[in-house]
This record gives structure tokens, C-alpha cells and sequence, in this order.
């Protein structure tokens, strides 16, 4: 009996150890930054050898970073009087976003073109929107893609607190109103990112568009949704126009 005893003690103690669960990697999320600029009118007064020089250095900056990250310009000289252009970055480096704002702070044109306003954000996952297709490598959500379209509309986004003292249920009942909104216009694409705290408001929203008119219609729509009584700030907000920085530089006189 006891030879037995000391045959299963030993079957016990030679049994391999169980390797701990391995937890799935998360997909990474990007960090993103929208950048508007205002050129100072005395930059128009140097020399013009030394306005070539500055334009063909910051042309040269915007190129290096576009190998790291996604990145693109818009104009808004025309439609807002506090900034001329946005810079619109994303990048899974948070070091990439300081290394573009320091070069141009930097170059020769840097101390005349100033970060009138910025918003810092990061791709998430949202709660109101199903996950993505089973066995699918990577969430949409995560990666900003763009789509160029003309034109884009950004803003800041802020929901008031009782908003999530709401039970998550009712949360996705009246998002589910905005969502069904959104679909009526599939000329309009969304991007939504999170700024809680990363920056002062809790979100960025940017559409692309191909009509001022439609995100205009599907603005106004929203304002008598439900889930609207809860926003508590969404402005201000930014009409952009893409277009290349040689062209703007070219439009705003740099």
C-alpha cells in the first residue's frame, strides 16, 4: 500500500505545470493631432530669397514626417478669421508629433506661424458600435483611413455628465437615433477619436465630406436628436478645404 502511495505521489509531482493563459495582443491605437496655423502678416515683408528659403525648409519637414505618418493639409484661410491651414497627423509614435511641432517651431518660418489651436486625440474602440467582423485582423476603428474627399468638418466634442450616469443601454438606444442619421447621408464619413485625459474635450469628431450642404443638412438633423440635450460643448468648429501645402503656401503668400 505504501509503494503505492509513494507511485502516485510521485505520478503527482512530475506532472508538467500549466502554462498561464496568454491574452490576446490588443491592437494598437494611433495618436492624433489636428494643428491649425496662422501665418503672421510680416512674414510677407522679408525678403523674398528668404520666403523660398522658409517655404522650400517647411515643404522639406512636412515630406519627412509624411514617411512616418499619416498626414495631411487643409486650408481654412478664407473661412475663419484666427487660422490660415490644419495640419491633420497620425501616428503610433506620440515622439512624432512633437518632432513635426518642433522642426516647424524651428525653421526660419516657424516663429511666423504660430499653433493658434491644436486638439490631441487617440483611436478607440467605440461602445455604442459592434466589433468588427469575426477572425478580422485588425479593427477599422483603430487606423484612421481617409478617404481624401474635399472637404472636412472638425471639432471638438464634450457630453455632459449625467450623459454617462445614464445606464450603457439607454446610452446605445439613442446613439443608435444618431447612427441611423449618419447612414441617410454615406457621402459623409466620420472619424471619431477619444481625448479623455489626453486634452480638454472628451472627443474629436471629423467628417469627410464631398458636400458643404450635406453635412450642413445632417448637422442641423442631429441638433433635434435625443441624445443631443446631452452635449454639453461642440464647438468650435472647422470648415477645412484639402489641399496640398505647396498650394496653400502659395494661396496665403508664404
Amino acid at each position: 500500500m505504501s509503494g503505492q502511495m509513494e507511485t502516485v505521489e510521485q505520478t503527482v509531482t512530475t506532472l508538467p505545470e500549466q502554462e498561464p493563459a496568454r491574452a490576446k495582443p490588443k491592437q494598437p491605437r494611433q495618436l492624433v493631432r489636428f494643428v491649425f496655423y496662422k501665418l503672421d502678416p510680416q512674414w510677407l515683408r522679408l525678403p523674398a530669397e528668404q520666403r523660398r528659403a522658409g517655404r522650400e525648409e517647411l515643404l522639406a519637414i512636412y515630406d519627412e514626417y509624411a514617411q512616418c505618418s499619416l498626414i495631411r493639409s487643409y486650408a481654412l484661410y478664407g473661412l475663419r478669421s484666427d487660422c490660415d491651414f490644419m495640419l491633420w497627423q497620425a501616428t503610433y509614435d506620440l515622439g512624432h508629433l512633437q518632432g513635426l511641432s518642433s522642426k516647424i517651431r524651428r525653421s526660419a518660418i516657424g516663429p511666423y506661424l504660430p499653433e493658434v489651436r491644436s486638439f490631441l486625440s487617440m483611436t478607440k474602440r467605440s461602445v455604442y458600435v459592434g466589433k468588427g467582423p469575426r477572425g478580422a485582423a485588425h479593427d477599422p476603428r483603430l487606423v484612421i483611413t481617409l478617404e481624401d474627399k474635399p472637404y472636412l468638418f472638425v471639432y471638438p466634442f464634450v457630453k455632459t455628465r449625467p450623459w454617462y450616469a445614464l445606464p450603457l443601454q439607454e446610452r446605445k438606444r439613442m446613439m443608435d437615433e444618431h447612427i441611423r442619421m449618419g447612414v441617410a447621408y454615406p457621402n459623409i464619413k466620420i472619424h471619431t477619436t477619444y481625448s479623455f485625459g489626453l486634452d480638454d474635450q472628451e472627443f474629436v469628431v471629423a467628417f469627410e465630406s464631398d458636400s458643404v450642404a450635406d453635412f450642413l443638412d445632417l448637422v442641423q438633423e442631429m441638433r433635434e436628436s435625443e441624445a443631443s440635450q446631452y452635449t454639453l460643448r461642440d464647438t468650435p468648429m472647422f470648415t477645412c478645404v484639402a489641399r496640398s501645402l505647396p498650394e496653400i503656401l502659395d494661396d496665403i503668400g508664404a
